[in-house]
């Protein structure tokens, strides 16, 4: 008998047809599992967002300048409002001042109207509360140690007691502060020991 040979001319072919093993034979599918055009649209979607996500960045930082600017403007017209206040307030200041030299000069004279005198006084007094009940407030310099961040000495006298060296004499111009700032330094007269004696 003979003996009969299966032949075959190429390599076998052995196909897994188990469920779990499914998509596992190594090789790259053929075609695409989406068609092109799909690809097309992810990739525009991809490229959308990426526009979107720069446009977003600027809009956040362009918001983020303006508001600093917004801010430093209203720094820059709140100190700009400061400035112009305070200076008329030192205007209406020289107007205290005129006030009393007015009252001091009245109470000199001899031939004064007492009521004329009481008058200006009430305007002073008037005039002085109105101040106040816009935070400024007078110092008190008389009798207190001078300090060149309240006072300006406008002369130095010598004294003879050692507790009064250094110390506010008398008051040429009144100093006033409004809150806890100098408005105005007032114009002092500052005692001195004399070393020589």
């Amino acid at each position: 008998m003979a003996m009969e040979t299966d032949k075959t001319d190429g390599p076998v072919k052995v196909v897994d047809r188990r469920w779990w093993a499914q998509g596992e034979t190594g090789a790259e599918p053929s075609a695409p599992r989406k068609p092109s055009y799909v690809e097309d649209l992810e990739r525009q979607l991809a490229e959308k967002d990426k526009a979107i996500q720069a446009h977003a960045a600027r809009y956040r930082e362009s918001a983020a300048e303006f508001d600093q600017v917004r801010a430093r403007l209203r720094r820059d017209l709140d100190k700009e409002i400061d400035r112009a206040r305070r200076a008329l307030l030192l205007d209406f200041l020289d107007v205290a001042d005129n006030l009393d030299r007015a009252i001091t000069a009245a109470r000199a004279a001899t031939t004064t109207d007492p009521a004329l005198l009481k008058g200006v006084e009430l305007v002073r007094d008037l005039f002085l509360a109105k101040l106040a009940a816009s935070g400024i407030t007078p110092l008190v310099s008389e009798g207190q140690a001078f300090d060149p961040r309240v006072h300006e000495a406008v002369s130095i006298v010598p004294v003879s007691e050692a507790s009064r060296d250094e110390v506010v004499v008398a008051e040429v111009r009144k100093g006033y502060r409004i809150g806890e700032e100098i408005l105005r330094p007032a114009g002092v007269v500052v005692g001195k020991v004399d070393s020589g004696q």
